[in-house]
């Protein structure tokens, strides 16, 4: 319940009070990390060279006496127990006996901190933090904890310790120990429907079973976080002067400026005016995408459109593809993919040379890619096989004058689009693009690449290169779109909003 909380307080009043059959199929890519976790955890307590007391085929009571037994005893190693006290309950996969108590261990088959983006790397993850903190405070309440640390093994067979009464960020001043508490206070009072919660619009909902359910409840109630960037805090805050997109768009924002802050906690006057803007665009008065201002784009006659795939639990990046172009002449288009035949790291490592080598081909040329996820994917690879290129290589290759990150250097900064957010596939169905598959997500193609590495099926491969093709393609797509967008001067835009 509090991992979950963490993701999305209004799932927790679902999961407890929403009605099941208004549920979605689970996700196929969520079946997959249940499996993946379930075995990777396996492998892990299989290849343990330590004794430790196997709880697992116990269940429920019988299993809570026994982990209290085995504490009792000082068995050093507990596995697959369960802990209770005071209304909370944990399932820790390892309870390790340390001095004169125990530290709590969860196994995870993804790494044990965050790291998708460089900005990221290093930071304790805040769903292992509020579900070790759990099993630490379950362990207090019972007098046999060794302290308030606890460990992930993660998938790359590190120990990583999260220090529960330091802060999770660097700047940051509240503790995990802290942030826990929090969310327990929250926890009960979902559970004791003390506390509301509402449901809103974000892109980490699109794998829950209640996404159908909860988009058509925000689409209804006209939620405020049908705004790209205006989450549910800034809602939240908001709700009680603007409950509605359409009241937003309709306001006067500067009737809400104090000074150089707003009415609203950490939604500044720049911020409220960026949410009114769309949200004049999300109520249809008569406003299409525009840019901002200019932008400045490469000029060179060879284009790549670059789209990488990468398998999260396996840490393989499978599939480089490339749509290229000439002279803007959509009739020169050519799909070029680079495909891991096979999960081995000489597999991974053939594919990552061979699209390096193809980059180079093609020099002089501009690369168009969507967000930062493909630089940091290169940089990672580059430092596992240096061989291929070096890291200033790298840094060439995405040398802003000639490599342009369409999401955070063109839309995010330069762009306003009637759209309830701004990811790829929205922003190129919104110009007219179609996906040849019927449900296009990177989660799905790493499920697909999955079936693929078990069954050898060369229909499933072929489904995985449409889709990075089309997603290639629609990079192209967007930009074009772009580049056929006006330049709505302030002046001009507050003059229409009047």
């Amino acid at each position: 319940m509090l991992y979950d909380l963490v993701t999305c307080p209004h799932r927790v009043t679902m999961d407890l009070y929403g009605n099941p059959e208004e549920r979605d199929e689970v996700n196929p890519f969520v079946q997959l990390l249940w499996e993946k976790g379930t075995l990777y955890e396996e492998a892990v307590i299989n290849g343990l060279e330590l004794p430790f007391t196997n709880l697992r085929p116990l269940a429920g009571d019988d299993k809570a006496a026994a982990t209290r037994k085995a504490m009792a005893d000082g068995v050093p190693l507990i596995y697959n127990g369960r802990i209770e006290a005071d209304g909370l309950l944990g399932d820790p996969d390892l309870l390790r006996k340390e001095g004169t108590g125990y530290v709590p261990i969860d196994i995870k088959s993804g790494s044990g901190e965050e790291g998708s983006d460089e900005d990221d790397d290093g930071k304790p993850k805040k769903t292992y933090a509020v579900q070790l903190s759990l099993y630490v405070d379950i362990l207090e309440r019972l007098g046999v904890s060794a302290g308030r640390v606890a460990y992930i093994w993660d998938v790359h067979g590190e120990e990583v310790p999260y220090r529960l009464n330091e802060p999770r960020t660097k700047t940051g001043k509240e503790t995990l120990w802290q942030e826990y508490q929090a969310y327990l206070n929250e926890a009960r009072g979902i559970v004791a429907r003390t506390s509301e919660t509402l449901p809103a619009c974000a892109s980490v909902c699109k794998l829950c079973h209640w996404y159908s359910t909860c988009l058509t409840a925000v689409k209804t109630a006209d939620d405020l976080t049908l705004i790209p960037e205006l989450g549910r805090a800034a809602r939240n805050a908001m709700m009680s002067e603007i409950p509605t997109v359409r009241a937003l768009a309709e306001c006067n924002p500067d009737e809400f400026v104090e000074g150089k802050k707003t009415k609203f906690p950490r939604v500044g006057p720049d911020t409220l005016q960026k949410f009114h803007r769309r949200a004049r665009l999300l109520a249809g008065f008569d406003l299409g995408p525009y840019l901002k201002e200019p932008v400045i784009l490469p000029g060179h006659e060879v284009e790549l459109f670059f789209d990488i795939e990468v398998d999260t639990m396996r840490d393989r990046c499978y599939l480089h593809g490339f749509i290229e172009r000439r002279g803007r002449d959509n009739a020169t288009e050519v799909f070029v993919p680079f495909f891991m035949d096979g999960i081995s790291e000489e597999a991974e490592a053939k594919s990552f040379a061979d699209a390096w080598q193809y980059i180079q081909s093609k020099r002089p040329c501009a690369i168009y890619y969507y967000s930062k996820y493909e630089r940091t994917i290169y940089r990672k690879l580059q430092a596992k096989y240096p061989h291929v290129c070096s890291a200033q290589d790298i840094e060439n290759m995405f040398d802003p004058l000639i490599a342009v990150d369409l999401y955070f250097d063109v839309v995010k900064k330069k762009t306003e689009w009637p759209t309830q957010d701004h990811s790829i596939k929205t922003l190129a169905k919104f110009l007219g693009f179609g996906w040849r598959d019927t449900h296009p997500s990177g989660a799905a193609s790493i499920q697909w690449f999955d079936e693929w590495v078990k069954l050898g099926d060369p229909a499933m491969k072929q489904r995985i290169l449409d889709y990075n093709e089309d997603d290639c393609r629609a990079t192209r797509w967007l930009l074009d779109g772009v580049r056929n967008l006006s330049v709505m001067p302030n002046s001009e835009l507050d003059r229409q909003l009047a």
